[in-house]
């Protein structure tokens, strides 16, 4: 049987402008602050590349492979990884972590999380799905690229980390704000208050310090590893 080279052809997806537009913004700022991780770590070019874009178009992936409506988007539209390696090699070239850039982090971290969250609403909802899980998408599609990238770096994942600043907690209020105005047939507004509500949240509660609660123990903490295991210099002491 002879081998078929032919360019594949997609069934069109199912995706809204305005939905792309809120899609692409999240895979262009989430990619820079991916790559920045990548600065962090004293990576190479390469480095800055694969972190940007698993931070960048993860949580789409993720999203679009638990909705089941075609091929993931950043795999059939290339704008999708050219917002991606862009947002990465801005990270590569200029200077974003001194100067005035520094305060724009932030602020970037915040609209990715509500740009990820309301175009994953929309996006469940666009292919029909129900409003319960159209927020649960939002809230998988904002934390997940994170969630790769951090495991790839061996780090706890941001959204289980106890550090100020609510991450899920913006993620959902940014959902519900868009499944909100979607619902009343208010697409285009439900897309831009639900980026506003979610990075008002994430914005507001890392300057205030605001966390969700740790549960106090009586015991010893116990030194773990990256991972939750029992750290090597616990398991020397054992011995």
């Amino acid at each position: 049987m002879p081998l078929d080279l032919s360019e594949p052809h997609f069934q069109e997806e199912v995706i809204a402008a305005g939905t792309m537009v809120a899609d692409l913004a999240g895979v262009f700022s989430g990619s820079v602050l991916g790559a920045l991780l990548a600065e962090r770590r004293k990576m190479d070019l390469m480095g800055f590349l694969v972190l940007g874009l698993v931070s960048g178009v993860g949580g789409g992936i993720l999203r679009d492979t638990l909705l089941q409506v075609g091929p993931p988007l950043a795999l059939v539209k290339p704008s999708y990884l050219v917002a991606a390696f862009t947002g990465a090699l801005a990270a590569f070239i200029f200077e974003l972590k001194h100067g005035p850039t520094v305060k724009l982090l932030s602020t970037l971290d915040a609209l990715t999380l509500g740009s990820f969250a309301v175009a994953g609403t929309q996006r469940t909802l666009e292919v029909g799905l129900s409003p319960g899980t159209a927020v649960l998408i939002g809230i998988i599609a904002a934390a997940g690229g994170g969630v790769i990238r951090d495991v790839l770096i061996r780090r706890t994942p941001t959204v289980m980390r106890p550090e100020p600043g609510y991450y899920a907690l913006a993620a959902l209020a940014a959902s519900l704000v868009c499944l909100a105005f979607s619902l009343t047939g208010h697409r285009r507004l439900a897309l831009v208050a639900g980026m506003a509500v979610g990075a008002a949240v994430r914005l507001i509660s890392v300057r205030r310090g605001w966390r969700l609660p740790i549960k106090r123990t009586r015991a010893p903490p116990i030194e773990e590893d990256d991972f939750g295991g029992r750290s090597e210099s616990e398991m020397r002491s054992r011995r």
